[in-house]
């Protein structure tokens, strides 16, 4: 699902309940094939503005094929779109889902960089309102000044993000 029209809101504390209602129909499909339900990127951090899309790494258990995963996720309506350039972390489309807020499903194993990356960023941010609040008014200036362009919303926010990456022992 490619975000086509860039609309940043304030936190919204439906978000965390829009997240359980996802998680719960990924747990029921996919039973004892994962560790945990993570929901990451910036709906998951409270007093964060964000996209409205609700972002989850499904992270496999060790013993799992993908391919285990992709035939179960393909029952309730995910297809397997590939890891989109990105190491560990395989992304899912779905179809069918009008219950449920939109979402990005991922698919990590364990030992992802990718998850990892994901887990200390939201951690931080939940940690650190001062980078929170600066996070959230680069969002939305990103999103008045590139409402049609998902591209240049991301290329705008990359050096704050850079920044915290740093805070956070992401990149040296």
């Amino acid at each position: 699902m490619r975000t086509q029209k860039v609309v940043v809101l304030p936190y919204d504390k439906q978000w965390k309940q829009d997240f359980l209602d996802i998680k719960k129909e990924l747990a029921d499909a996919l039973e004892d094939l994962y560790i945990s339900i993570e929901h990451v990127g910036s709906t998951s951090v409270e007093g964060l503005a964000a996209k409205p899309i609700i972002d989850i790494d499904v992270v496999m258990r060790e013993n799992v094929s993908l391919e285990t995963i992709v035939q179960r996720l393909l029952l309730i309506g995910y297809h397997h779109e590939g890891n989109l350039g990105i190491e560990g972390r395989e992304a899912f489309k779905y179809s069918g889902k009008p219950h449920l807020r939109t979402h990005h499903l991922y698919v990590c194993p364990h030992d992802s960089k990718e998850l990892k990356r994901h887990l200390i960023f939201r951690d931080y941010l939940k940690t650190y309102p001062d980078d929170r609040e600066t996070y959230s008014l680069v969002k939305y200036t990103a999103a008045k000044l590139f409402p049609e362009d998902i591209d240049k919303y991301i290329e705008y926010k990359s050096p704050c993000i850079e920044e915290i990456y740093k805070k956070c022992g992401l990149m040296s």
